[in-house]
């Protein structure tokens, strides 16, 4: 075995041990109560820290004061001693890291999974802020993807607990979005890019970045003195209306969404902040993507909610998604109705569309329809800026504020001018096929007449039926050749035909044994479809 391979197994089974001997700690068979898991996960490092973060916003897996226990991982992780964060700048900068920094301090501001923050004073005097990455977290998380992965297959063995939830998917999504954050280079790109898409927004922000003082281990950005977000008193307090800070939040979101298709996929709390009444988004790590096609289709599915239209979400559903399999659409149409039944008599200012999302979501999942990662974490964005809104400014709607939102976008996107000269195109054209229509019927009846004309019908949701009927024929052809075995065998009997096997020709024997083993088949098919 290579020696980097040996080096690599002694680590595994040394981290395997570690795991172990931490949930032997823990003394698991007993119970997890909401803040031992917590705890739990945090002595298990970034991996489970960062799985505990993906849970707090899966209400739908774990009770709620498990979520709202495990919500306190974003921020509240044990902090890197101060002589470690030193050692990192050093291995980051070099020895001259002192002529960089004149000052770093002790007291971290926040403390996550993959990096902690500092605050710091360069040398010519500014304040910024430094994002330090934990050592070693990419090989650690690595490490204990395999494990899980393999925990998965444990599961699998369980039927009810392997097919409650989709772990597999669940864990790829926390890779992904882990190995996004733990890229620093790949956050000042987002911090510049997400700057130059809202420079025309007043009230919008984030902290500028020094991508020149950047590295993949460390992040240096602009310090901005903010309030969080549901601070409501605070900021209540220096005299803004909090009110419209909440409908400018939404609407910067919104803006996210379906003009720049590039939002932030985890807006809690932590990563909003209110300085001088502006919003300042930080923590851009994890960033979102939607295609401008994506965009389209989810203003199609949001408008198809709201006019309660079951045709054209199932449209927007199986355009925007991945399909898997083959669709049976009246079961997806059926399970489509059922959803926006469910909310025909809710007002729109009453509909919560994360709620709502999920739900879709839901239905595509049990269809297999598999959904891009961008439309995923739009879902839980969405949910989480909607918890924000409901906190700071419960009389504020989002899916109001989209709605008209995207009535102004539909207004400024239209071109009468054009729209006239499209309509008219359309009407001479249908003129045309119209004065056609004649010379197409009396061709269909000729054709009739000579015994030329062939009539295609697809039956759509009859699959089931004749797949069985299909079944039911396949039996009945193997019943009647086992018949002609029988009755074969049996005439060859009465020869004197040789070799014999029992008295019997040989061939008769060989008829007679393939007639039982068809019959004993046809018998336990019988049985399986009763």
């Amino acid at each position: 075995m290579p020696e980097r391979a040996k080096v690599r197994k002694t680590g595994s089974v040394s981290r395997l041990r570690e795991i172990l001997r931490i949930l032997r700690d823990f003394d698991i068979v007993r119970g997890l109560t909401p803040e031992k898991l917590r705890l739990l996960f945090e002595a298990l490092g970034p991996t489970f820290v960062k799985l505990g973060q993906i849970m707090s916003m899966r209400s739908d897996m774990l009770p709620r004061n498990y979520c709202t226990e495990l919500k306190k991982l974003r921020s509240s992780v044990a902090p890197m001693p101060t002589d470690e964060v030193k050692r990192l700048l050093f291995r980051e900068y070099g020895e001259n890291w002192h002529d960089i920094f004149a000052e770093v301090s002790e007291q971290p501001l926040g403390s996550a999974s993959i990096a902690q923050v500092h605050t710091a004073v360069l040398s010519d005097g500014k304040s910024v802020v430094i994002k330090v990455r934990r050592p070693m977290v990419r090989e650690i998380m690595a490490k204990d993807i395999l494990f899980l992965k393999r925990a998965v297959k444990l599961l699998k063995m369980v039927p009810r607990l392997g097919d409650a939830v989709d772990f597999n998917m669940l864990i790829d999504e926390m890779w992904a979005v882990a190995r996004q954050e733990m890229d620093f280079i790949t956050e000042a790109g987002h911090l510049e890019k997400f700057r130059e898409l809202n420079e025309h927004e007043r009230y919008v922000s984030c902290p500028q970045v020094y991508k020149e003082l950047s590295t993949s281990g460390i992040l240096v950005m602009e310090y901005i003195r903010g309030i969080p977000i549901d601070e409501v008193s605070l900021i209540t307090d220096t005299g803004f209306d909090i009110n419209e800070i909440g409908k400018r939040l939404a609407g910067n979101y919104i803006k996210q969404i379906l003009d720049d298709g590039f939002f932030h996929a985890d807006p809690h709390p932590g990563n909003i902040r209110v300085h001088d009444g502006n919003i300042v988004w930080i923590d851009l790590g994890m960033m979102g993507v939607l295609s401008t096609r994506d965009r389209d289709l989810f203003k199609r599915a949001a408008l198809s909610i709201v006019n309660k239209d079951v045709y054209e979400l199932e449209t927007a559903l199986l355009s925007i998604g991945i399909t898997n399999k083959k669709i049976s659409h009246t079961e997806l149409y059926e399970d489509i109705n059922l959803f926006l039944m469910k909310y025909g008599s809710t007002n729109l200012s009453e509909l919560e569309l994360g709620k709502t999302m999920a739900e879709l979501l839901e239905i595509a999942k049990r269809h297999d329809i598999g959904m891009p990662p961008g439309v995923t974490m739009l879902g839980r964005g969405i949910m989480t800026m909607e918890g924000v809104m409901s906190y700071i400014c419960p009389g504020a709607n989002f899916i109001q504020i989209l709605a008209d939102r995207y009535s102004e976008i539909s207004l400024k996107q239209v071109d009468f001018y054009k729209s006239a000269v499209s309509a008219f195109n359309a009407i001479r054209s249908a003129a045309g096929k119209l004065s056609e229509t004649p010379v197409y019927l009396a061709d269909m009846l000729k054709m009739a007449v000579r015994g030329q004309s062939k009539l295609n019908l697809e039956f759509i949701g009859s699959e089931e039926p004749l797949r069985k009927l299909s079944g039911i024929m396949n039996r009945l052809i193997i019943g009647i050749i086992d018949a002609a075995l029988i009755l074969s065998s049996s005439l060859i009997c009465l020869t004197d035909m040789q070799p014999q096997i029992l008295d019997i020709p040989l061939p008769g024997f060989i008829g007679f044994t393939a007639a039982v083993l068809l019959g004993i088949w046809l018998i336990i098919g019988f049985g399986k479809n009763k």
